[in-house]
């Protein structure tokens, strides 16, 4: 006899793991992020952004929020791009050089010294993403990474690490929609504050 797993415990566990997760994110880190975002509105730099799969969602949701819902009548807008959104050039860069490449071309395309990459990886070792942070950074551009579990490779390269310790990948993910929320919040609050 197959035993009955009530998905309302299943469920109650999840998200009990994942507030245990998200509790050990807070630290100084989650400020020094936010400060690099203000620091590059301020010097009307670029900030982009890289994922896959469900991290490329959270990547566009991320340039998304950051650009629309915390705009300021005297602080102006941020200024974002998601190298996941423009479907031809991943799959042309993909086809002609290979996965590995679709990020780091469109960076060497698009970024200049002073702009800023938010680095969104569920393991921390995607090879694409870890390229274009190694572009970055030599660039001089800071780099602020979403990692899972341990952190990876990601974890090293990042300026800012903000790393989601859960259990599994949706909790990452998950935690990484959350610090997007939290942290186009925290600036929101901010500019209020004046």
């Amino acid at each position: 006899m197959v035993e009955h797993v009530s998905a309302a415990a299943t469920i109650s566990a999840y998200l009990a793991e994942l507030h245990q997760a998200m509790q050990a994110v807070m630290s100084p880190a989650l400020d020094e992020a936010v400060a690099v975002l203000q620091q590059a509105r301020r010097r009307e730099a670029t900030i982009y952004f890289c994922g896959n799969g469900g991290s490329a969602s959270t990547a566009s949701h991320f340039a998304c929020d950051l650009a629309k819902n915390t705009i300021h009548p005297h602080k102006g807008r941020f200024r974002t791009l998601c190298f996941a959104d423009n479907l031809a050039l991943v799959t042309a860069w993909s086809n002609d050089d290979g996965y590995e490449q679709v990020f780091v071309e469109q960076a060497r395309t698009m970024m200049r010294s002073g702009d800023v990459l938010v680095a969104i990886s569920g393991s921390g070792n995607s090879p694409n993403v870890l390229r274009a942070c190694d572009y970055a950074r030599s660039l001089g551009c800071p780099v602020i990474g979403l990692v899972g579990f341990s952190g990876g490779a990601l974890r090293e390269r990042a300026d800012v690490a903000l790393v989601v310790p859960g259990r599994t990948i949706e909790q990452a993910e998950d935690g990484h929609l959350i610090l997007n929320h939290a942290i186009c919040t925290a600036i929101r609050a901010q500019d209020a504050a004046g």
